[in-house]
This record gives structure tokens, sequence and C-alpha cells, in this order.
């Protein structure tokens, strides 16, 4: 089964290429038009990333396996996902690939999770993510775990190890153990 990732037009595009390299599943592959843009603006050209996926759909494609709920799926990621995706995601709108898979997903009771980036939330946006978690989602604001640096100097935390430390984060909510958690850093 393959884990699907949908990456949305929020800044933090670095964590989806990461996220790809560290999945102990094959990945299928969907972007917004956004999303592919601002990847493109963060990190590289979306080809890449979309060379490395098992498969790579496209969000118009309502036709696509992963539009049904039949087609079983170790779970959804969206990374980094907008506050207007999570909105729409809320709102049941099926409109795109990523809003109707995502609903195939909380319908069929699999594993959804929203990596929100933006900040600060509004109201509605707390709202939504109320929600998505009732309806089985996971909100899970990418805000990296930062007990995983105990004793390092701040100025030598990298940005890919705040990243690294969330992806795991993220795997390990799938189902897929993080080698570092609280039990094995304190």
């Amino acid at each position: 089964m393959n884990l699907v990732l949908a990456v949305t037009g929020a800044t933090g595009a670095w964590a989806a290429k990461r996220l790809v390299q560290r999945s102990p599943w094959p990945v299928t592959l969907v972007a917004s038009d956004w999303g592919r843009n601002v990847y493109g603006r963060e990190v590289e050209p979306f080809e890449r990333l979309a060379a490395t996926a098992a498969e790579v759909c496209d969000n118009a494609d309502l036709a696509a396996p992963i539009a049904s709920g039949s087609v079983p799926t170790v779970g959804m990621v969206i990374l980094p996902c907008t506050a207007g995706t999570m909105g729409r995601i809320a709102g049941g709108l099926g409109d795109t690939l990523i809003t109707r898979a995502a609903h195939c997903h909380l319908k069929e009771r699999r594993r959804l999770v929203l990596c929100v980036r933006e900040t600060p939330w509004s109201l509605i946006d707390c709202e939504n993510a109320r929600t998505v978690s009732a309806a089985g989602g996971i909100v899970m604001p990418m805000s990296p775990p930062f007990y995983l640096a105990p004793d390092t100097d701040p100025d030598r935390v990298t940005l890919t190890d705040l990243l690294t430390a969330f992806v795991d984060r993220v795997l390990a909510v799938l189902g897929h153990p993080a080698e570092a958690n609280w039990k094995t850093v304190k």
C-alpha cells in the first residue's frame, strides 16, 4: 500500500521532500498548483520531487485511484497544508483530488494528517481544525519536537534537524516508529 502525500501552497515545502525520503512506504504524490509553485521556490523544481515518488497524480484528476475509498492506502499526509485546504476539507468539499482523497480517508476511517503551516490561526481556523479532528483527521501543525535536541547548542540545530524530527513524528502517527522519541532522549 502507498502513502498519499499532498503538497499545498503553504511554506515549509522542504518537509515534503524529507517525508518522501524517509517514508518506509511507496509514496503517491499530488500537489496543488500553488504547492508546485512554492516547492519550486523553496526547494527545487517540483519535477525532482515527482521523480522520487512511486506515483504522481494530477490534482484535477478526480478519476485517479486515490479519489476512491475502495483503493487502500497507509494513510494520507498533507504537508504542508494551507489553512484554506483545511477549511475545504472541514467543509466537506471534494472539488480537487487533494480534497476528494482527504474526504475518502475520513469516510474510510484511514489516517489523514494535516500538517498546517500557517500561523497565527483565526477562530475560523481553530473551528476547522476541530471539525477535521472530530471527523477522525489528525491536525498536526508544523511544530518540531524541540525536545529531540537536548543539551545541544541552539545555534547548531539546523532546519534540517528540526524538519526531520517533525517528519519522523508524522511517520510515527502513521505507524512507523521514530528512532528518537521522548523515552530515548530523556
